[in-house]
Formats: structure tokens, sequence, C-alpha cells
């Protein structure tokens, strides 16, 4: 229970935080919210003395009821002008504060280490930024519209009321407050149901996400049934949780609405009885009734926005767990950045793991000199694609170091690191926008000529002509209708723009028809003189001519050598080799 508290208490203060940044309109919302209160409470006031100038027969004096009718009137179309402005600028800061909330996730997802990211699902992740935000943003505004008015509406009335009678006014302070232990009591048990139907909706938000991205793998397996039996179950438990959540705190308003209905019946009995014997006029006695009942109603409103705060909060919650997550190590103070590297490439010992408890990269060294042509081979989970993660400092080594120039990479911008490396993957990644963005992303400077030469060198050239609008033809991420082949094309063209001193080829023709990989080849070959390269390679055909071929094999290089002098050593790379050729 203490936990839970202290959790709420520290994503208010969070929420704080980014509310401070609008104080000004905060403070200029509390003023119109009182201004505005203040009037509302003054109508009574004026309807009270309107009754009391037609009380009895004959005495009826219509000039004061006209003044007291213009200035009901008046007091009305000013309380509407407030009310306005006052909605206008909480929804400022409610949206100011999503928005600032939605980029400091965004930030925050940038600078995240890449483990995080591999680790997390990705709807749950965009659930947070996207759902959760919302959510939020829906709750802080009913607090901000409703929360504020009703406090200053409380004060005001229990002022007004003690002016006219304090014994009456009494009644009412008494009793209203167990509408509040109800709501405080229903409220403090509905936050752990709106927290789980939360990450239930993230748990929801990744499936689908997941079932479309990959929709093909499911068809292709015949898996639709087995992925409809899982979404059936998290939405039968979001069901579940989101029911509970709604109707525990839905009990709240009838509670604290039939307390106040008992507040409302005491008051007029009581006013009655001090009526009858002369204690209060009948406009009093109006009056009063009037402000009983403005008294108890923002009792009714604030149970109701205390449980959509609850709601918000397990939101924002959800959301600040993304946003306190740790970032990837910053880039040191004195950090080098990195210029025109020369492609000197040195490992010394070095270790790395994913998990603690299973290592993976043990006592690794290495020495590759500028411009040589470095060939990974090796079987599936020997380390080949984690050791490019690492020249990268996608993650960084646990043990020992990796220098590029003479400079550890931990002591190199992260930045001017990648910008000397390029690198084509196996698995393509596009953006939303034209063919001219998609391949100018290293480079956006570059010019039209210089896209079509990279194209061109790429072998990408022919198959953007026969698009609809040629290089301005806009694709998805997931490249709508080009093939696998053509869009890694783009990826190559992408790197052959920007000609950085170093290269890492990941796979990067594995879905390309034979007869053009050739040709990319010999593109590469070109590109590739007197630059440093890294090929990460399963066709150990295409790798023939790299200057030093490593083999690896547990996270260690157990061969290493150019392709003849490795055949002869009749080793692991000679059957790795051969497998590729035998029959069966």
């Amino acid at each position: 229970m203490l936990k839970k508290l202290s959790s709420q208490k520290n994503t208010v203060i969070k929420v704080l935080r980014y509310i401070k940044n609008y104080r000004g309109l905060l403070l200029l919302s509390i003023l119109l919210a009182a201004v505005s209160v203040g009037l509302t409470l003054y109508i009574p006031v004026l309807i009270g003395d309107a009754i009391d100038c037609i009380v009895g027969q004959g005495r009826v004096d219509f000039d004061k009821v006209k003044n007291y009718l213009i200035a009901i009137a008046v007091a009305t179309f000013l309380i509407a002008v407030m009310q306005w402005i006052m909605n206008t600028i909480n929804n400022k800061i409610t949206y100011n504060v999503a928005r600032d909330v939605r980029n400091e996730a965004i930030r925050k997802i940038e600078v995240l280490p890449l483990k995080y990211i591999d680790s997390h699902r990705t709807g749950d992740t965009v659930n947070k930024v996207i759902a959760d935000v919302e959510q939020f943003t829906e709750g802080l505004l009913m607090g901000f519209t409703q929360f504020f008015t009703g406090i200053v509406t409380i004060v005001g009335t229990l002022i007004f009321m003690l002016t006219i009678n304090v014994p009456i006014a009494l009644v009412v302070v008494v009793l209203t407050p167990i509408s509040l232990f109800i709501a405080k009591f229903i409220a403090s048990r509905t936050y752990s149901m709106f927290k789980l139907q939360s990450q239930t909706r993230g748990e929801q938000t990744a499936i689908i996400d997941e079932m479309i991205g990959n929709q093909k793998v499911v068809q292709a397996f015949s898996h639709e049934d087995e992925s409809l039996a899982k979404f059936d179950e998290i939405n039968d438990r979001l069901e579940k949780c989101s029911l509970r959540a709604i109707f525990f705190s839905s009990l709240t308003n009838p509670s604290t609405r039939f307390v106040n209905s008992l507040v409302y019946a005491a008051v007029g009995l009581t006013g009655a009885l001090a009526a009858v014997g002369g204690v209060l006029t009948v406009g009093a006695l109006s009056c009063f009734l009037n402000y009983a009942n403005q008294y108890t109603k923002p009792f009714n409103e604030i149970s109701g926005v205390v449980t959509e705060l609850q709601n918000a909060l397990a939101c924002a919650a959800h959301v600040f767990e993304l946003i306190d997550e740790e970032p990837e190590i910053p880039d040191n103070p004195d950090a080098v950045v990195l210029e025109d590297a020369q492609g000197r490439v040195n490992l010394t010992d070095v270790s790395f793991s994913y998990t603690e408890d299973k290592p993976l990269i043990e006592g690794l060294s290495l020495e590759v000199e500028k411009g040589q042509r470095i060939a990974i081979v090796g079987p599936t989970g020997c380390g080949k694609t984690t050791l490019i993660n690492l020249l990268l400092r996608f993650y960084d080594v646990k043990g020992g170091e990796i220098r590029v120039d003479g400079n550890d990479v931990r002591n190199i911008t992260r930045n001017s690191l990648r910008k000397n490396i390029g690198m084509v993957l196996q698995d393509t990644w596009l953006k939303s926008g034209t063919i001219r963005e998609n391949i100018a992303m290293g480079k956006p400077d570059a010019t039209d000529e210089e896209i079509k030469e990279a194209a061109k060198a790429s072998h990408a050239h022919s198959f953007i002509k026969r698009l609809p609008k040629g290089y301005d033809t806009v694709i998805t991420e997931d490249g709508d209708g080009l093939s696998q082949g053509q869009k890694q094309l783009l990826c190559i063209a992408r790197v052959m723009l920007c000609l950085p001193p170093l290269l890492i080829l990941d796979e990067a023709t594995s879905s390309i028809d034979t007869r053009t990989e050739i040709k990319i080849q010999q593109a590469f070959h070109s590109l590739m003189k007197g630059k440093t390269s890294f090929i990460v390679a399963h066709r150990l055909s295409t790798i023939k001519e790299a200057d030093v071929i490593l083999v690896m094999k547990d996270g260690n290089i157990i061969e290493q050598g150019d392709h003849n002098s490795l055949l002869e050593m009749k080793g692991f790379y000679h059957k790795l080799y051969n497998s590729q050729f035998e029959t069966v």
C-alpha cells in the first residue's frame, strides 16, 4: 500500500514538473476560475433579493426586479466568456504538456541503448508514446477543467452560506465530508486496476503490431488460428481489467450523489424550520438551497475527476517508465571527433555477452590495416553480427578495447564514428518518403546527379526509372510494391552515395539475383578500393577475393587467412566451403 502511494506521489511530482513550465497560464486559469465562481455564487444572492421583492400581495417592486434581472444577465454573460477563455487556456496547457511528454519520450528512445529496443516489444513502446499519453492528457484536461473550479466553488459557497446562517452552514460542513471519504476509499483501489489496464493495452498493441508487420509469415505457416487465440486471450484480459476498473470507479459518483442528496434534504428541512421561525426570509432560504446544491455539486464532479485522474496517473506512470530508462552511456566530455578516418582497426582481448550468464565473445584480438577487405564467416550464432554491433558501438565491449585509427571507440563520439562507417544489412530499412529521399538519407545535400550516379552504381537506376514517378515515387517504410532485392539495392545506393572510409556489408546481397549480385560485387570492389571493409557472408563464393577471412566459432577466431590458404589448411573453413557445393 505504501509502495503504491509512493509511486502515485512520484508520478504526480513528475507531472507537476511539466506543468510548471506553464505556471503563468495556470495562474491565469485559476484567477478566471475564482472570478467565474464568484459571479456564479453572486447570482443566487440576486435571485434571493429578487424573490424578496415579490413576496406579499401588492408589494412587488418591479423596478428592483428589473435591475436584478439585468445584473443576473450581465453576470451570466461574463461567466460564459471567462469559462470559454479558461477552457481555452486549460486546453493549451494540457496539450502542450502532452507534446512535451511525447517529445521527451521520443528523445529518450533516440538515446536508449540498443539492448532496450531488442528486449522490449515495439507495440508496447508505441502504446506508451501514443495511447498512454492520450489517456493521460484526457484525465489532465478534466482535472484542469473541473478540479480547480470545484475547489473554488466549495470554498466560495461555504463563505456565502456562513454569512447567511452559521448553524445551517455547519450542518452542510459536517455532512459533506462523508462523500469525500467514500470517493477516496474507491479511488485508492482503482489506481492499480487502471495501471493493469494500461499494461494490458500495451500488450494488445504489441501483438497487433506483430500480426500486421508479419502477416506474410503468419499466413505462410497457417498460424492465423494461433495468433487469433493469443489476441483473444489478451483481449479478454483487457476486457476484464477494464470492466473492473470502470465498474469500481463508476461507484464513486452515485455514492457521493446519495450523500449530497441527504445534505440537500437536511438543509431544506432546517432552512424551512428557520424560515417558519422567522430566522430566514423566503429569498434567503432560496439562496441557501441554491448554495447547498452548488456546494455539493463539485463533490460529484471532483469524485468523477479523481477517477479519471487515477487512470491518467496510471498511464503517466507507464510513460514515465520509458522516460526514466537509463540512456546509453553518453560520449565522454573529451571524446574525439573522428574526421577522415584512415580505416585502421584494432581489437585487443575483446569480451562481450548479451547476458551475464551466457558469454559470447571472449579474448578476441584482431589487427586490420587501412584498405584491407576483411570477410567474417562462421556458423549462425558465432558472433559475426555481434562484432559489427561492437564496431558501430551499438553495444560496448565488456572487456578489452576496440580502436579505430588508434582511438578507443569509447573515446570517439558516436555520431562521428558512425558517419565514417557505411553499412548495408541483410534487413533493409526504408522510411516513408520518395526514392530520392531514401537514397540521400546519409547525404541530404546530395545533388540529383550524385543520387543517380549512386543508383546506377548499385544497379538500382533501371528499376527506379520504371516506377510511376521515378525518383519522386513515394514509398512507405515497407517499400510498397518493391521486391526485397529492389529494397536492398536502394540501401546499397545509399552507401555508395556517401562513400565512407569504412564499410560494413552484412549479407548485403542476400536478396539479389546472382547476375545482379555479380555486377554489384564488381561495384563494391571499385567502391572498396582504399577503404577498410568488413564483409559478413554465408555464401562463401562471394568472399574469395577478401584480403583476410576470419573464421569464427563460439565467439572466437579459430582460423585466419586468405581463401586459398584456408582451403589448404583443410580445417573448419574447408568444411564450410565444400558443404555449400555438396550434393545431397
